[in-house]
């Protein structure tokens, strides 16, 4: 029994011959997915940023909200050595807009498209999708304030989930519209609730003082069940957000990507505005949204930057990779050496050193295992392992300048020059690649 264990709600990480929990909690898996992920964020565009794991607590209690969950219940809180409140980032889209501000971005015509990948903690209760330490893809489009952005952000999501072999999602889109939208709907909101508002959950009763909106976000049966017949958001919009709603609705069907309209999606964050979307797989479960996002566009100036419209999303590795392996989708294989060099006594590992030595710089994964009388465990080992090709280099390899080159595979060896040897290997590598 080990004497420490990683803190709860988290997990390492290890290579996939190695054991773990769950199927997808190894380290080629998420490789695979960041994979596939960078190659989406270059074809739309999207240029990488990266920013500090922990932030001053203002970032998020500014732009994010004092009443929401992730602000109220579930920030890693930390007083440094200056008695500066500091957080472990919950999220990215405040410390990408915070970076933004203090870089001094200014208004471009082609926007600014950014993207971010990395961990992120939150203190929540540990389950199924949900950890303490999380990896999060996001992007943020600055600049933009047409309907365009908001369908191309979840064009591009889409298009992740896709690639990743997801079928089969539903999105769900919604517009908050105009600050005075919102308020105007707020105070409706709190008229249709105040005669059953002692009916209500208590973290329910709590926002109806607070913040009345994240009612809609609530997950209580009973707060559900009597939010059946409140008044709609989508009443209450002006004619310049009915507008930008209808043609976010309009392109998404120009790019046949199907959705519905929830009136009741607000997401949990204060600084979103117009639209908002979640993206969800098919399956029944609490945890079931694997993207969400939408439009910010006072968020960018609120850190003392300048107005410019913002749209984004935020996609959850974890629970991508849940939904992958519950929809049955690929996954890699673990990975192994290509070629595995063996000398027979210490007089050959020199030429073993250097041919090994010459395989890594051609780009061939390669190991070398020199321990004098263990050649069939070395071996052996290696199959286990899932090495493709073996050569022993002995005395008489060295004086013919000639290797056995043995597929563990086939167990069927052929003669090789030595000064031929790298670029055949090269070249079964790149055929091997291929085949993959």
């Amino acid at each position: 029994m080990a004497k420490y264990t990683a803190p709860k709600g988290t997990f390492d990480i290890f290579p996939a011959a190695y054991p773990a929990k769950h199927i997808w909690q190894h380290s080629e898996a998420y490789q695979y997915v960041e994979d596939v992920v960078r190659k989406t964020a270059d074809d739309y565009g999207f240029e990488e940023i990266r920013f500090p794991l922990f932030e001053r607590k203002e970032v998020f209690a500014r732009s994010i909200g004092e009443t929401s969950d992730i602000v109220s219940k579930e920030m890693y809180l930390f007083q440094d050595k200056g008695n500066r409140e500091m957080v472990l980032r919950p999220e990215g889209t405040a410390c990408a807009m915070r970076a933004c501000a203090e870089l001094g971005i200014q208004s471009h015509p082609l926007g600014h498209k950014f993207f971010y990948l990395g961990p992120f903690f939150r203190y929540d209760r540990p389950q199924a999708g949900r950890y303490r330490q999380f990896h999060q893809f996001g992007a943020e489009s600055i600049g933009d304030p047409t309907p365009r952005a908001d369908c191309e952000m979840i064009d591009m999501l889409m298009t992740l989930y896709r690639r990743l072999g997801l079928n089969g999602l539903k999105v769900q889109i919604n517009s908050i519209g105009s600050l005075e939208a919102r308020r105007s709907y707020t105070q409706a909101l709190k008229d249709y609730l105040a005669p059953q508002k002692e009916k209500l959950s208590n973290d329910s009763q709590v926002r109806f003082e607070k913040n009345p909106l994240r009612i809609l976000d609530t997950k209580d049966p009973k707060d559900l069940a009597l939010l059946k017949k409140a008044p709609s958001i989508l009443e209450h919009l002006d004619s310049e957000s009915k507008d930008h709603f209808s043609q976010v609705c309009a392109q998404l069907d120009v790019l046949n990507i199907p959705y519905t309209v929830n009136p009741s999606l607000v997401r949990g964050l204060d600084y979103y505005n117009k639209t908002v979307f979640e993206i969800a797989a098919h399956e029944k479960s609490a945890q079931n949204t694997i993207g969400a996002g939408g439009r910010f566009d006072g968020l960018l100036s609120a850190f003392g930057g300048p107005k410019l419209a913002s749209t984004g999303f935020a996609t959850g590795i974890e629970r991508l990779l849940q939904t992958i392996v519950q929809h049955g989708g690929f996954l890699p294989k673990p990975r192994a050496p290509f070629v595995i060099l063996l000398p027979i006594s210490s007089q050959d590992l020199d030429c073993v050193l250097l041919l090994t030595h010459k395989l890594r710089q051609a780009s061939v994964p390669s190991i070398l295992f020199a321990k004098e009388g263990k050649l069939q465990k070395g071996l052996q080992a290696a199959h286990e392992k899932g090495v493709t090709y073996a050569i022993v280099i002995g005395q008489e390899e060295r004086d013919s300048q000639v290797a056995q080159l043995k597929n563990l595979n086939t167990r069927v060896s052929q003669k090789i020059a030595l000064d031929q040897l790298i670029e055949h290997l090269q070249q079964l590598w790149t055929e091997h690649g291929k085949s993959l």
